[in-house]
C-alpha cells in the first residue's frame, strides 16, 4: 500500500509554506518527490525550536524583510524566514581538499580559533556583505540557539583566523552533529580567506565531521576540491552525518 504524500502548504505565488507544526524532514522528502523547482520556502514563525528543526532537516536558513502598515497606518517591518534547499549544493569531502602550492607557504603564518569571536565575526560579515538576508530576527535566533547547553545540535558557531593575535578573516555557520554548514565569511587581507577555509576543513576532519557543506557553489569552493551535488544526494549524506553515520 502506497503511503500518502506529506500534505504541503503553498503560498499564492507557489512557494512552499512551512508551519511550526510541520514535520520538517517530511517536508524535505515531499519537496524531492514532487520535484519542487524553487530553492526557497517561506515561514513566518521565529521560534528557536522551529528554526532548529529546519536546520536539522538540511535547510540553510536565510531571511528577508518587507514593510507594511498596521490598522492605524503606522509602518512596521516584518522579517520572514526563507529556508533554502539548494538545487545544486557545494560539498567538500575532506579527502578531496586541494591546497594550491602558492597557498602552502601561508598556512603556517596564521592561527585558526574555533568559536572564540562569534559576535565580532558576524558583525564583520554584515559590514562586508550587508544585511540583505541576515535580518535582525535571524541574528536574534542565532544568538538564542547559541545559548543552548553545550553539545546540543544544531548550534551556530564561528571560525576565526588570526595573524599575530589579530583577527584577519572569519566565518560563521551551523553545526548539525557531524556536518558543518557555512553561512557567511569575510577576509581583511589577501589569501587569508583561503587559508581560513583550508585550516577549518582540516579542523573539521580531525574532529570527525563527515563533510563541509559550503551551500551555494562558487569557483573558489571548487578550487578547494568541493563538488556539486543534487538535493537528493545532499539530503542523503546530510542525514547520515546528522545521525552519526
Amino acid at each position: 500500500m502506497n503511503q500518502k504524500p506529506y500534505p504541503l502548504c503553498y503560498t499564492r505565488s507557489g512557494m512552499i509554506f512551512i508551519r511550526p507544526e510541520d514535520d520538517c524532514n517530511a517536508v524535505v522528502d515531499a519537496m524531492l518527490e514532487t520535484g519542487y523547482s524553487e530553492e526557497f520556502c517561506v515561514a513566518l514563525d521565529w521560534d528557536p525550536a522551529f528554526i532548529a528543526r529546519l536546520m536539522d532537516a538540511g535547510f540553510l536558513i536565510m531571511s528577508d524583510s518587507f514593510f507594511d502598515k498596521d490598522h492605524r497606518g503606522n509602518p512596521y517591518r516584518q522579517d520572514i524566514v526563507l529556508p533554502k534547499l539548494h538545487l545544486v549544493r557545494s560539498v567538500l569531502f575532506f579527502s578531496k581538499l586541494h591546497v594550491k602550492k602558492s597557498i602552502k607557504p601561508f598556512l603556517g603564518r596564521y592561527e585558526l580559533r574555533f568559536d572564540s569571536d562569534f559576535d565580532r565575526i558576524v558583525q564583520n560579515c554584515l559590514a562586508v556583505h550587508g544585511d540583505g538576508w541576515l535580518t535582525p530576527s535571524l541574528l536574534f535566533v542565532l544568538q538564542l540557539l547559541r545559548k543552548q547547553k553545550a553539545g546540543d545540535s544544531p548550534r551556530p558557531v564561528s571560525f576565526g583566523l588570526y595573524r599575530d593575535g589579530t583577527l584577519v578573516a572569519g566565518e560563521f555557520g551551523v553545526l548539525c552533529d557531524r556536518v558543518y554548514t557555512s553561512y557567511s565569511g569575510y577576509k581583511e587581507e589577501n589569501n587569508a580567506g583561503t587559508v581560513q577555509m583550508i585550516l577549518m576543513a582540516r579542523w573539521l576532519e580531525k574532529g570527525g565531521f563527515e563533510f563541509l557543506d559550503f551551500g551555494m557553489p562558487m569557483d573558489y569552493k571548487s578550487d578547494l576540491g568541493a563538488q556539486n551535488v543534487d538535493p537528493r544526494e545532499f539530503v542523503t549524506i546530510f542525514r547520515a552525518g546528522r545521525q552519526g553515520g
